[in-house]
């Protein structure tokens, strides 16, 4: 089966979209209006908080990224309060699976500068080609150099050929004889053959042109120890480096990167491409530690900043590596910490300050602007536009989305004057992976004034101050509260337990943990009405499939590429305010085909570089015979949702089965082996139920509640 039906998931849609259960009180106001009857006893009072294992249950669903297999059981064993605890200080827990996990991207440990520098962006190669920058003499480096030279000036001159083909006149129909559609239909043609004609033009003579790559070739590169097979790689000439590449099947694929290091394995990465494998890498790190991390408080608070400091990973071509260090350096340290201490964090930031461009931001007044107007007397012929100027898209940012809020009571002058004090803000040689500089010349001089705060001519004191004056703020303190409440209780949470949360914020001076504190004490999140009330994001989704399938992940990819489809891609957001935590954006039939889709693909182990060991889970009976599709599902029920599921899923779930096992009995049925190259033992008959039922569990509409 690969994909189920629409209808199915319509019905899904509507059992999601079914409100709650009555709580006590409407309960009691029902039984109210019904007519008097003979006395009776008093019924036993029913409590509206959350009890036993639904509170172990409630707290994993909010504060992790869904229980794994095993959770229910520890959390009970060591009492939820001590949980919690360790669970605000992450130090102290065991991440030795995480940390040889996370060996495996050793680039992601490099400060911004050394992965620039040894896994070039594009902006860094035609620096290299324009001779602005070095080409490395290692080896290694200077290969991974010369291959993205190489593909940059094809891809320059493919462009201009079709920009030169483009502005070509076309000659009339009346002298071609042709009529115009079939000549519009010449010119397409023309046009999609562009791209061979331009690479041919580009080769610096026909013999370095690649010849078809044979097997014997490949085979003689396989057949090397490692690290001879990257040494081979190495001296491969473009275009012979990607010829090679490209004729690899995915089985030899698998061969060459065997018995590499994890090092090996990003050189050859970076030799195909250095900037996708970055981003691809940063993208893995933060989908390991959202499945893996036993820090899962720390986890999804750092989930919860990235989104509300969002940046998008596409701004620039510099944005992925300063990214790595955005995550690892600024937002995961402080997210259990001060707020105040994150937001300076986050300020000081090249990924913030590139991607709300403070790092283009020049005071008018300040020497940096001086200069320019001088420079413009004596070149009347610059234009207009280039003469620098505040930006105030970061510090409009910084009230709106960042503390205040939209009603946080500033005006549009003080977006000006918050922008004036955060001139000189900047970047050092972004290009090539410098740091924060405050630079005095760009910085506006004078005193500032915003929202009512008088703030002193005194250069980068100026930001500090500014960044304390609205940390500290009561408009603040609600808002940020107000966020967290949104994500962790419910869509419109009580306003009782957001002034609680902000007042905790003002008496700690904005402790994100004294914050969580309160909000897991507080009785309205555990409120029984509230419990399995929200919807996941897709990534919320997706992790607590493969965590709760105990699934073996070796390539994130698959998982990236969900996130995309269900349109929530990591680091993709593109406009400042994150993506919404609220249910309605993630509740329509065409989302809940593509979880539906990813949950069958998942747990029928479809996904490459992804295992679920179903056969490890599997219970045969004692004389060989296959259990019941009832008995199999009541069996995988409790290790994939321990809530439970309603009658109505469980229902629809079986119905889906017995469907599918109709329509394609294999669903059910042992299968031959795939070829040579698959050396999976194929799946026995309880397994493939295993899959199919697993599958239409993760897909359901109880799974995919909080």
């Amino acid at each position: 089966m690969e994909s189920l039906r629409v209808p199915v998931a319509v019905i899904l849609c509507c059992v999601l979209s079914v409100p709650a259960p009555m709580g006590f009180a409407e309960n009691a106001q029902a039984l109210n209006d019904r007519p008097a009857a003979a006395p009776s006893p008093r019924p036993q009072y029913r409590s509206t908080q959350l009890h036993g294992d639904a509170r172990i249950l409630h707290a994993l669903d909010r504060f992790t990224f869904g229980p794994r297999p095993g959770d229910l059981e520890t959390v009970r064993t060591m009492g939820l309060d001590k949980w919690f605890d360790q669970q605000l200080h992450p130090e102290a827990l065991d991440e030795s699976d995480l940390d040889a996990r996370l060996a495996q991207l050793p680039a992601m440990q490099w400060s911004v500068q050394d992965l620039i520098y040894r896994y070039p962006s594009n902006a860094v190669i035609r620096q290299a080609i324009n001779g602005r920058a070095p080409i490395p003499d290692n080896a290694i480096l200077h290969a991974i150099y010369e291959n993205q030279i190489y593909r940059i000036r094809v891809r320059e001159q493919n462009k201009a050929n079709l920009q030169q083909n483009a502005n070509r006149p076309s000659p009339s129909p009346a002298m071609t004889g042709m009529s115009a559609a079939p000549a519009a239909e010449a010119a397409m043609d023309q046009n999609a053959n562009m791209a061979q004609p331009a690479q041919a033009a580009m080769m610096p003579a026909a013999d370095d042109q690649a010849p078809p790559v044979d097997e014997s070739r490949i085979d003689d590169i396989l057949a090397l120890p490692p690290g001879q097979r990257i040494a081979r790689l190495v001296s491969i000439r473009e275009p012979d480096f990607d010829a090679v590449m490209k004729a690899l099947r995915p089985p030899q694929r698998a061969m060459l990167m065997a018995g590499l290091t994890p090092e090996q394995k990003e050189t050859v990465g970076a030799l195909e491409n250095p900037e996708r494998l970055v981003g691809e890498e940063l993208i893995s790190e933060r989908l390991m530690c959202d499945i893996y991390s036993n820090a899962q408080l720390l986890e999804v608070m750092t989930d919860f900043w990235l989104n509300h400091f969002n940046v998008f990973l596409h701004k620039n071509e510099q944005m992925p590596y300063y990214l790595v260090s955005y995550v690892r350096d600024t937002i995961r340290p402080h997210a259990l910490g001060k707020f105040e201490d994150l937001l300076e964090a986050v300020a000081h930031s090249p990924a913030m300050l590139i991607y709300l461009d403070n790092a283009e931001s020049v005071g008018p007044d300040s020497i940096a602007a001086e200069r320019f107007k001088q420079a413009a007397w004596r070149r009347p012929d610059r234009k207009k536009q280039d003469a620098p100027g505040i930006n105030e898209n970061y510090g409009r940012e910084l009230m709106e989305l960042h503390t205040v809020g939209v009603n946080g009571g500033y005006t549009q002058a003080d977006v000006i004057q918050a922008a004036r004090v955060l001139t000189g803000w900047t970047v050092d040689r972004p290009r090539f992976g410098g740091g924060f500089v405050f630079n005095p010349n760009r910085h506006e001089p004078g005193t500032k004034k915003v929202m009512g705060v008088k703030i002193k001519d005194g250069g980068e004191k100026e930001g500090v101050e500014l960044l304390h004056m609205l940390a500290t703020r009561p408009a603040t303190a609600h808002f940020i509260s107000r966020e967290l409440a949104i994500r962790f209780v419910s869509d419109n949470p009580p306003q009782s337990l957001v002034d609680h949360m902000a007042r905790t914020y003002l008496a700690t001076g904005g402790d994100i943990s004294a914050v969580m504190t309160t909000l897991f004490h507080s009785p309205e999140f555990w409120s029984a009405s509230d419990d399995r009330a929200k919807v996941k994001t897709p990534i919320e989704y997706v992790v607590s499939a493969v965590r709760a399938s105990n699934a073996n992940v070796e390539n994130y990819l698959p998982l990236a590429n969900a996130l995309r489809t269900m349109g929530m891609p990591v680091f993709g957001c593109v406009p400042p305010n994150g993506y919404s935590w609220q249910s309605s954006t993630w509740v329509n039939t065409g989302a809940l085909v593509d979880r539906m889709n990813f949950a069958l693909a998942l747990a029928a182990n479809r996904l490459p570089g992804i295992r679920v060991d179903w056969a490890s889970q599997t219970n045969a009976a004692a004389d060989g015979s296959i259990p019941s599709p009832e008995t199999e599902e009541a069996r995988l029920e409790p290790l994939l949702i321990p809530t439970g599921v309603s009658e109505s899923t469980r229902a629809a779930a079986l119905d889906e089965f017995a469907k599918q096992s109709a329509q394609d009995p294999a669903a059910v049925r042992p299968v031959a082996d795939a070829g040579r190259f698959n050396r999976r033992p194929a799946p026995n008959v309880l397994e493939r139920q295993d899959q199919l039922l697993a599958g239409l569990l993760i897909g359901s509409p109880d799974f995919q509640r909080r």
